[in-house]
């Protein structure tokens, strides 16, 4: 689906796009106005980052400061600009998914459901309130049509693909998505952008931060968000895979799966966390040949592969895809081992550079 303008007699089709402010968003429009689309830019107020002034300076995509900068941006263009208040929506799908999950011993990808949830389900209900054929953003991914169906497709820049975090996308949904970025480098993003006169744009510095945790520290998040942390989250036991007390930690939310750094504890050899009980309070510490597994299991799962074959699969946004084996029921066994299978990430599947399902891994 290279061109789905095509699809509709419109002879300026409308696009609502999804505009953070950045480059890519900023970009996408001067595309998508060069194709001959009318573009309506909508800016979500998504989290009241002002709250945490007093914590961190204001960054990412939901500040007051990107947002006014996306507005100017589309007056510059010339086209419609709106801000959309989604913040309790925001709150209660996304912030509080991440709370559950860390505070139930795992490693949520907040990212992979706001997109879902926000970026995709609020942005379609908006784009038929203002009669809107398509939305876009300005992820790096592409939409493909394949016997008889559409998928989610692999963006041409690997380095910054981001169809791991875009899964959870329906057909239904993707039927009117368009990547204006998806067939281009970043590198040639930033030159588009010198070009229009964006020269501050083009060499500002992204950021890899969550949006709502200030100085990416999760953890001062969770004791200031968590009305019970301290009646939940306290010292705990180290073990190993037998079950033997190997010393204390400070409690199972401040870790993750794989950490080797800042355990506070000395064992003579590298340790890697390999298990977190959430219930019990113990972590369990193994080496880096214990990292390796063979399989995992997941929730709920959508995968649409429709003949499609061989699979591959990524476990983490910078992992390397690995051969399926086999998928049964709720367990996916890889042909090799893989590193760092993390309850909470999600598994993404791939027929070639095609999306074809995903999970939540347990």
């Amino acid at each position: 689906m290279s061109n789905p303008k095509s699809q509709i007699s419109n002879a300026k089709p409308k696009v609502l796009l999804g505009m953070s402010g950045g480059i890519d968003s900023t970009v996408s429009a001067m595309l998508l106005l060069e194709q001959g689309y009318e573009v309506i830019g909508v800016t979500f107020r998504t989290y009241d980052s002002m709250k945490e002034s007093c914590i961190a300076k204001e960054k990412g995509c939901c500040t007051i400061e990107s947002i006014m900068e996306a507005k100017h941006n589309a007056e510059k263009m010339g086209f419609e600009h709106h801000i959309v208040d989604f913040r309790e929506t925001f709150k209660r799908c996304v912030i509080q998914n991440f709370i559950d999950e860390y505070m139930s011993g795992r490693t949520p990808n907040p990212c992979v459901l706001c997109n879902s949830t926000i970026k995709w389900g609020e942005m379609l209900h908006l784009a038929d309130e203002m009669g809107c054929d398509f939305i876009a953003t300005g992820h790096y991914a592409r939409v493909a049509e394949k016997a008889g169906h559409v998928y989610l497709r692999m963006g041409a820049d690997t380095k910054k693909d981001q169809t791991y975090f875009l899964w959870m996308l329906t057909e239904e949904q993707l039927k009117r998505t368009i990547f204006p970025l998806g067939d281009y480098t970043k590198e040639q993003v930033r030159k588009i952008a010198r070009q229009h006169g964006y020269e501050k744009l083009a060499v500002k510095k992204e950021s890899q931060e969550i949006c709502f945790i200030p100085n990416d520290d999760y953890r001062s998040f969770l004791r200031t968000h968590v009305p019970d942390y301290k009646e939940r989250v306290h010292a705990g036991e180290y073990v190993d895979a037998q079950g033997k007390v190997l010393g204390m930690h400070e409690g199972y939310v401040n870790y993750t799966i794989g950490q080797r750094k800042g355990l506070g504890i000395a064992l003579g050899h590298p340790a890697y966390i390999t298990h977190i009980d959430a219930k019990t309070n113990r972590i369990t510490l193994g080496t880096n040949d214990d990292m390796w597994a063979t399989e995992l299991h997941f929730r709920p799962f959508a995968i649409r592969p429709f003949g499609l074959s061989p699979l591959t699969a990524k476990v983490r946004y910078r992992s390397q895809a690995v051969p399926v084996k086999k998928i049964d029921g709720n367990c996916i066994e890889f042909a090799t081992p893989v590193w760092g299978i993390t309850p909470g990430q999600s598994v993404v599947l791939y027929s070639d550079d095609l999306v074809v399902g995903g999970g939540i891994i347990q």
